[in-house]
């Protein structure tokens, strides 16, 4: 029997596949054969499924933003991004259910409303991760926490509220880096242009 994915489906039945790795990550060397016939590996991270949100408040045409330490920048000599909040869909858990629980985590904030905004894969070459998204109305009364996210996870949240003109002018001139946050402005500034200049 094959191991399942991290979302709980399988790989194809006639996909040969040999997990290199398991843990908080698997990562598998599948085999894959082309039209010609010919046969070729490639190796598959496989995460599970993720949710996220990009909480907005219309009234001040703010946005609340996470930075926090990513190991995978930090290699390649980088630094800390803005990002909108964001994680794995746990284990019965909808990616509904997950953008809530993270906005509460991370960014100390319970909205009422999410509006679903479509899902992206982060790297189809290489990872099995498709992130659904979401936009979240809020206002000041919603920020009920702190945020900064799970102490037992190490996460090192800092919370960033910034003006929503000045995250399209990030977007824009390309300093904002992060798909899934850079997807989730564009997909707002289209639904609700009166909230940008």
């Amino acid at each position: 029997m094959k191991r399942p994915r991290k979302d709980g489906g399988f790989p194809p039945a006639e996909m040969p596949v040999r997990t290199v790795h398991s843990g908080w990550l698997d990562l598998h060397l599948v085999e894959l054969t082309g039209p010609d016939g010919a046969t070729y590996e490639r190796y598959v991270e496989d995460h599970g499924r993720a949710a996220a949100v990009l909480p907005y408040n219309p009234d001040t045409r703010m946005a609340l933003l996470v930075t926090m330490p990513r190991a995978a920048l930090r290699f390649m000599g980088g630094g800390d991004v803005l990002e909108a909040p964001a994680g794995l869909v746990d284990e019965g858990e909808t990616p509904l259910e997950s953008a809530r629980r993270e906005l509460v985590e991370e960014a100390g904030l319970e909205a009422d409303t999410l509006e679903p905004a479509g899902a992206i894969l982060s790297s189809p070459g290489i990872s099995t991760e498709r992130i659904d998204l979401f936009l979240a109305a809020y206002n000041d009364a919603q920020r009920t926490g702190a945020g900064g996210g799970l102490e037992s996870e190490n996460e090192n949240i800092t919370v960033v509220e910034m003006p929503l003109d000045a995250l399209w002018a990030l977007v824009e001139s390309g300093e904002a880096t992060d798909a899934k946050t850079r997807v989730l402005v564009q997909t707002l500034r289209i639904r609700r242009p009166d909230l940008f200049s």
